[in-house]
């Protein structure tokens, strides 16, 4: 089976600061990777490496078997959930959704989440008098409009009420079911314990491990993801 996505010997430097180092690991589609680590291990840079904003300083990475160095083709198969979503201050909610379509040449396939969060409501706001939390539901609702094959989230839960987040969870969850890659960075275990399959810990620049949340489970003995990081993390620097 071919794999989704594909990194091999990623490096990536600014400066004198390695931020990844030699990194090489592969996506399958229906399963949700939540990428975990410390601030500065990394996260940010692998997924902006993989989106193309961040242009490494050697290795590869295959989309599908085709390496997404210059071409922007495959961009399309994307939905980027920022973790903090930058947009026109004057520009309308409706205006930003309109705008998206007419670049993409492309209408709205999946408003699932345009409807959950009632943003066609908001239509008539503008971006700059949006509070944190509308600001993602907007950005949850863009990544998922077009019904991309690879879903790409950054801390998607921050800043989101409970009711909200849940129901991005549901829908992250649905998404899976259909044989689409979630890839998701978080701070919060509690959420990737709930939904994650596979579990990638980043450390300085590195793959500590990435293995399922079950093998994870099972070797350490925990039921919790919190605990059984605490367990593993805690042995592999003795």
């Amino acid at each position: 089976m071919e794999k989704i996505i594909a990194i091999n010997g990623l490096k990536k430097s600014f400066g004198r600061l390695e931020v990844l180092k030699n990194v090489a690991c592969s996506f399958d589609g229906g399963g949700v990777v939540s990428v975990l680590g410390p601030n500065a291990s990394g996260k940010t840079t692998l997924i902006k490496s993989i989106l193309g904003m961040v242009i490494p300083d050697g290795g590869s990475i295959l989309f599908k078997g085709q390496s997404i160095f210059n071409t922007f083709d495959y961009k399309r198969h994307i939905g980027y959930m920022p973790q903090i979503g930058h947009y026109p201050d004057n520009m309308k909610i409706g205006q930003l959704f309109k705008m998206v379509m007419d670049i993409r040449q492309q209408d709205a396939v999946d408003t699932d989440l345009l409807k959950a969060y009632q943003l066609e409501s908001m239509y008539q706001k503008t971006m700059r008098t949006l509070s944190g939390g509308t600001l993602q539901k907007v950005s949850a609702a863009l990544a998922f409009m077009f019904n991309p094959d690879v879903l790409i989230l950054d801390e998607p839960s921050a800043g989101l009420d409970p009711l909200a987040a849940e129901a991005l969870k549901e829908k992250i969850l649905e998404e899976k079911t259909k044989g689409k890659l979630v890839l998701i960075t978080s701070h919060i275990l509690s959420e990737a314990d709930e939904i994650s399959d596979y579990i990638m810990y980043l450390f300085e620049g590195q793959i500590r491990f990435y293995k399922t949340l079950t093998d994870l489970k099972r070797e350490t003995g925990e039921q919790k993801l919190s605990r059984a990081l605490t367990q593993i993390l805690s042995s592999s620097s003795c």
